[in-house]
């Protein structure tokens, strides 16, 4: 949520800089943009409501050469989005600028003691009484000190940038609970909070942890607790390249990143995959054979999208491994004072491996006493260093807000994870060939769904208009119904519901009539017969019926007003292909309703407060 990027270094191009960087940013979710370049003494800074195309209409004329500056896309969590609450913010004397993501939880108090002091607002944010405080301890000599000192008081979260005219070739950041990564380069540093806004730049980084500080100028860098201990950090390499980032031909990312899914998950897949015995290797878990014998019960945190791919590991690692399985929302889990019995692990699953809410619930869990580990797609995120072991997907960056191949690579790798658990107590190796044989032809056949995309785009040229739409599954189809209407809300804004299939007598009928579209996930399954039941319920109430079902299934041709055909595969993978469809419905709904897809409103790619 947010993006902070900042540059000192040998080019005199700054502004340039941190506008790419920002841009590169875009798909993290914003509402005003701001910079601030400190040019012979002084700060030219400039800063608006809107989108980044405001602010550089607003920079045209200005000499934005420089070498240090920073910059900022905000999500407005304290005071109204607007020019006067947008970032860069500053001291009384405009002699420092700060950017900031998270939040400062005793802002109010630090507040009311600085303007007894004399100090004087001009913003409503929590941000600005971090410049001031920073103020109060600034000699003008060292900018990192008085950093330091001000976040000694500061309860919250931040990931922040601060430079002063003062100190023309310095710039100092710090890290609480929100991301901040240093791209080493030749004679120069970026600063930012996501890899991609540094990217073109260099492929060197450092990731900071928690309660650190990072101080560099053109010519070197230092890392250091906010105590003032140097902290050595081994510089990693970035194995993706900026093309990955960039739309290739498609009109949106989401797009693009929908019809990346074959190849994502042949990446999920690729070199996990033992035919002979019919097992899988999940070498990052970091378990003997025997500690994972020893597993009792699993505990699986996750937000959004991820919680919904973390209910369908529930049903594969219960169904194959029959061990009890139990999925929490991360957000609610650290304030319920939850039981960690011996034997117990837990995984947090989040595409970012940064969403706050589940790293919290991972650090409550490790502090009772649980195992824990991540499955998470951004290599060296917070929740992968802080795992104890772990899964990567693989899946590549993902630009689009709203999360569609890390969806289907997180439960691809959820079962090879009930394949592996599986294959140590409850299926046998035949029964582990028959699942790697029909994982492996699973990129193929989410091909050949792409492929009926514009068959899609008539049913969603058809329903586009409704402002309702109830989404059916049972079994471990009822998340899948979950995740394609959190789709349809996510980027096109129509409500919609996704409900178990057999709970929909128990209210939701109460809503159906010929304005309601209902999409329903039938497969030829041991539900099947109820499923029907189901259909016809809503048919009688004159519901528009929307089927996904098996290929070859004629009998829904007659029942329901349009059919998606996906191709046979077993029961347990079966989500992986059904939602496919539901997510080009999504697109395509939103696309024809005008919605900005790839950057829906007051939603952020990676929620980093609380």
């Amino acid at each position: 949520m947010c993006g902070i990027i900042g540059y000192v270094g040998k080019s005199n191009n700054v502004g340039q800089i941190l506008l790419e960087g920002l841009k590169r940013l875009e798909y993290r979710g914003y509402d005003s943009a701001g910079l601030a370049i400190v040019q012979d003494g002084n700060l030219v800074t400039e800063k608006t409501a809107g989108k980044i195309v405001k602010l550089m209409e607003n920079l045209k004329g200005y000499d934005l050469s420089g070498h240090l500056g920073i910059a900022h896309t905000r999500w407005a969590t304290h005071g109204e989005p607007n020019r006067i609450n947008a970032h860069p913010h500053y001291d009384s004397n405009m002699n420092i600028a700060l950017v900031h993501n998270g939040i400062i939880e005793n802002y109010l108090t630090i507040k009311k003691s600085l303007e007894a002091e004399g100090h004087k607002f001009k913003s409503q944010t929590d941000t600005e009484v971090l410049a001031h405080l920073i103020e109060k301890f600034y000699d003008n000599r060292n900018l990192e000190d008085a950093v330091q000192k001000a976040l000694e008081m500061v309860e919250g979260t931040y990931g922040l940038l601060v430079i002063s005219k003062v100190e023309p070739y310095k710039i100092v950041g710090a890290r609480n609970g929100s991301p901040v990564v240093i791209g080493v380069g030749d004679d120069e540093y970026l600063i930012a909070s996501d890899v991609a806004a540094i990217l073109k730049h260099t492929r060197q980084v450092i990731y900071l942890e928690d309660q650190q500080m990072v101080v560099a100028t053109p010519d070197h860098f230092n890392t250091m607790t906010i105590e003032n201990e140097y902290v050595e950090h081994e510089i990693q390499k970035i194995d993706w390249d900026l093309e990955m980032i960039e739309k290739g031909g498609f009109e949106h990312f989401m797009l693009k990143e929908i019809f990346e899914q074959p190849e994502t998950i042949r990446n999920a897949i690729r070199g996990r995959l033992i035919t002979e015995t019919g097992h899988a290797r999940l070498g990052g878990l970091n378990l003997s054979d025997l500690e994972l014998r020893e597993v009792r019960r699993i505990v699986i945190l996750g937000c959004g999208t991820s919680w919904h791919a973390a209910l369908l590991g529930e049903y594969m690692i219960e169904e194959k491994a029959r061990i009890p399985v139990e999925v929490e929302y991360a957000s609610e889990f650290r304030y319920r004072n939850p039981i960690m019995e011996e034997g117990t692990l837990v995984f947090a699953i989040s595409q970012s491996g940064e969403t706050v809410d589940t790293l919290a619930a991972l650090r409550e869990a490790k502090s009772k006493g649980a195992r824990c580990m991540g499955i998470c797609n951004v290599v060296g995120s917070t929740i992968a260093r802080e795992s104890e072991g772990g899964v990567y997907i693989h899946a590549g960056p993902e630009i689009g807000v709203a999360s569609t191949k890390a969806f289907t690579s997180q439960i691809t790798v959820l079962s090879l994870l009930a394949l592996v658990l599986g294959r140590m107590r409850n299926i046998s190796s035949e029964e582990g060939q028959i699942i790697i044989k029909a994982l492996e032809m699973i990129p193929d056949q989410v091909s050949k769904i792409l492929e009926t995309s514009d068959r899609i785009k008539e049913i969603a040229e058809q329903y586009h208009h409704h402002n309702n739409f109830l989404y059916l599954g049972r079994g471990a189809n009822y998340p899948v119904a979950l995740e394609g209407a959190l789709k349809l809300k996510e980027i096109s804004y129509v409500h919609a519901e996704g409900y178990p299939a057999a709970e929909m007598k128990h209210g939701p009928i109460a809503l159906i009539d010929e304005n309601m579209p209902v999409v329903i996930i039938c497969p030829r399954d041991a539900a099947y017969q109820k499923i029907l039941g189901n259909i016809n319920e809503v048919k009688a109430r004159k519901g528009k019926i929307m089927a996904i079902t098996s290929e070859g299934n004629d009998e829904l041709i007659k029942m329901a007003d349009h059919v998606i055909f996906i191709p046979q595969t077993l029961d347990f993978l079966y989500p992986i292909l059904a939602v496919l469809p539901l997510q080009l419905l999504a697109y395509y709904i939103a696309v024809m309703r005008g919605c900005h897809v790839d950057q829906p409103r007051n939603l952020a790619k990676s929620v980093t407060v609380e």
